[in-house]
């Protein structure tokens, strides 16, 4: 036994080493993306939230960024990093308390074969950074104290933590209350022991404490920010089949396809009444991750939505898919031939992402236009500011030595992006 747990502890150990260097050396080659020079604005410009998300990811950007001190791509990007490499020993011991080792570690070989973990929260520098974070720590409280009973010293400590923990979740995404629905609703249908004890008052108690800097900005100006976050997905009268097909394929492909698979395969064994998991662990799991799900395609049929909304409830099914894997593959078998394909794609997907960012292998724009040029090729938010950076900075030196320029002039524009991004650049 304890063989085997050196054996994968090793394993882990190397893991999160190469995923680190991997994602810290593409988050220093690659440019901004328009999101990051937007939410490097949260960091010169701190505030107890701010018009579309909460502080938290400016917060981040502030601390390993020594508050702005070093503001290369890379230490911009270093929460990410740093976080993702966190992220990895977390579901690993999220996986091994609800199951055993192996189970840990299958779930860290398929945390990093996700897209979204490992290059959306795990490269960029987006809100889903802290709150992928938090989110994991959340989990990993909440099956470490709600099944257990409420008399438990060591369960009463754990729920305050996840009251923290998903309070700080909150300050950095607002989909993050879906915590709380799914540890609440755990509860209310399988432990209300828990509803005669001080602790779990408490626990929500510090959450809304944690929450205070959001109520208190949006209080002070018209509450914009719910206002704002509402109408993202208050739904319309009409329904579009293609909204929610692109809803769809965008949560496959964010997830992985081939992890994606894993997790439809789990959890048709689990209401199959097949898979080999105490059923608590996995009502938990089901309870956190299926309503996101569930709330998101069903108003994606009325209104465009992102697939990245519902990837945290994705990351928590790893576990149900690591479960499994731990069920059917052999015993003695590190590196199930499932994993290895999720991971030799994510690989792929790096290679020729990187590689059309920065060499353009091909050719995805077709516009007529010479000043539509580039519109509908997404791969080129992350190339070309810094030579326009360049080109820009000589035609301001030039003018204002002419003198048709003052030297204190100002960039005006009347969007976001690309205004950040010429912000930075």
């Amino acid at each position: 036994m304890n063989e085997k747990k050196s054996k994968y502890c090793n394993h882990l150990i190397v893991l999160i080493i190469v995923s680190t260097l991997v994602r810290g050396l593409l988050a220093g080659l690659l440019e901004l993306g328009n999101d990051e020079v937007y939410y490097r604005l949260y960091a010169l410009y701190p505030d107890w939230s701010h018009f579309d998300h909460p502080a938290m990811v400016g917060w981040v950007i502030q601390l390993f960024s020594l508050n702005l001190l070093f503001q290369s791509e890379f230490f911009l990007r270093l929460g990410s990093v740093v976080f993702g490499a966190v992220n990895i020993f977390i579901i690993y011991k999220i996986g091994k308390t609800i199951k055993n080792e192996r189970t840990g570690f299958f779930a860290a070989l398929l945390y990093v074969a996700s897209i979204y973990a490992t290059v959306i929260t795990g490269i960029f520098i987006l809100p889903d950074t802290p709150q992928n974070l938090f989110w994991l720590l959340s989990v990993l409280f909440i099956v470490k104290s709600v099944p257990e009973n409420p008399v438990n010293a060591a369960a009463k400590g754990n729920l305050l933590l996840v009251g923290l923990f998903i309070g700080l979740a909150v300050l950095s995404k607002y989909t993050s209350v879906f915590l709380w629905f799914g540890a609440g609703s755990y509860i209310l249908f399988f432990n209300r022991k828990w509803l005669k004890s001080p602790y779990l008052y408490l626990s929500a108690i510090i959450t809304v404490l944690c929450m205070l800097p959001i109520i208190i900005w949006n209080f002070q100006n018209q509450f914009i920010s719910f206002t704002f976050q509402g109408g993202r997905v208050v739904s319309g009268g009409q329904i579009h089949f293609d909204y929610f097909l692109t809803e769809l394929l965008g949560e496959i492909f964010y997830n992985n396809p081939i992890n994606f698979a894993l997790i439809v395969l789990s959890l048709v064994f689990f209401f199959r009444k097949k898979l080999d998991l105490n059923k608590n662990f996995a009502r938990i799991i089901l309870l956190i991750s299926l309503p996101l799900i569930v709330v998101f395609l069903a108003i994606s049929f009325f209104r465009g939505t992102l697939p990245h909304w519902t990837a945290p409830a994705y990351t928590t099914l790893i576990l149900l898919a690591a479960a499994w894997l731990d069920q059917k593959v052999k015993a003695g078998i590190i590196f199930p031939k499932s994993i290895i394909a999720s991971l030799s794609l994510l690989a792929i997907i790096l290679v020729l992402g990187f590689a059309q960012i920065n060499y353009g292998i091909f050719q995805i724009d077709n516009s007529e236009k010479y000043t539509e040029t580039g519109s509908n090729d997404p791969s080129l938010d992350l190339y070309g500011f810094k030579q326009v950076g360049k080109a820009f900075a000589d035609i301001v030196k030039e003018d204002c030595a002419k003198g048709e320029m003052p030297k204190d002039a100002i960039l005006v524009g009347n969007n976001w992006f690309p205004l950040a991004n010429y912000d930075y650049y």
